[in-house]
């Protein structure tokens, strides 16, 4: 989700889960910080042993059972889709078009445009705006069935070109091998364990078409990770992202940060990886 995000801020006062390279006896210790309501931080239990930096939440299930819970009380339209951001959509998804076509141009290496999956689509505001208007066909995955629905009268007389909506979470999710030019992977990723995330990466690479390209734009925390109470989810820094990326087998095509976002939410940025 497009967090508004008081904790971007992150009070340089306050502590957080900063994972270091693994030392030779691979432990560390870190200070976790979670966030109210309302977005303040709040520090949490020390944590400390051999973890990757998701393993701080307590409860795995209850973690992917609040999150979602928490969608299914989120209205099925574009503001509900960003956290009641809605007008930065346009913004948005300029940027991702221009991210992405960069790897559509003529050239031995070119990604195809036959089919492109969209992954934790909601109702379908990248399947629309992004994703049909550049592939032939596109598949949706979101954990919402609602959004789901939504989307076959949102999508509009366009939608007859979305082949398959899979309702599933990211973290039981199997893309079809060698089915996809792009798998478009879009603020969704802090729903996911790193464990989870590592895997359903690597499983996205076995999805990928010849010269196929992953894409994932997401928030990105200032340093460590942040947990965030209200949807369920973890906030990374670039460092840790980057480890999972590397983890999971992938190299890094491309990288770039969101501009012209409000200032009071988080950094976000874009990866593109093969």
């Amino acid at each position: 989700m497009l967090t508004p995000a008081a904790q971007r801020g992150e009070d340089p006062g306050l502590p957080h889960v900063r994972v270091p390279e693994k030392s030779t006896d691979q432990t560390w210790a870190g200070t976790v910080v979670t966030t109210d309501r309302r977005g303040r931080a709040v520090v949490g239990d020390s944590v400390a042993g051999d973890i990757m930096t998701s393993e701080v939440i307590e409860d795995e299930k209850q973690f992917y059972l609040k999150a979602k819970t928490y969608w299914k009380q989120i209205p099925p339209t574009v503001d509900g889709m960003l956290g009641g951001y809605g007008h930065i959509s346009n913004i948005d998804l300029n940027s991702s078009r221009k991210f992405l076509q960069r790897f559509l141009r003529e050239g031995p290496n070119k990604t195809g445009t036959s089919c492109a999956l969209d992954c934790g689509a909601g109702i379908g505001r990248i399947t629309k705006r992004l994703l049909l208007p550049l592939f032939r066909v596109v598949d949706m995955v979101d954990v919402t069935e609602d959004f789901l629905a939504k989307a076959k009268t949102y999508l509009g007389e366009e939608g007859k070109r979305v082949r398959n909506y899979f309702c599933c979470g990211l973290q039981d999710f199997s893309p079809e091998p060698s089915s996809y030019d792009v798998i478009w992977i879009q603020w969704v990723i802090g729903h996911l364990t790193d464990e989870h995330l590592a895997e359903f990466l690597r499983r996205c690479k076995q999805g990928l078409r010849p010269n196929g390209i992953i894409v994932i734009k997401d928030n990105m925390a200032q340093e460590g990770v942040i947990l965030d109470d209200v949807d369920s989810s973890v906030c990374r820094d670039l460092e840790v992202v980057h480890r999972i990326i590397r983890s999971a087998g992938l190299s890094l095509l491309a990288e770039e940060r969101q501009e012209n976002l409000p200032d009071e939410i988080y950094h976000v940025y874009s990866f593109a990886l093969r």
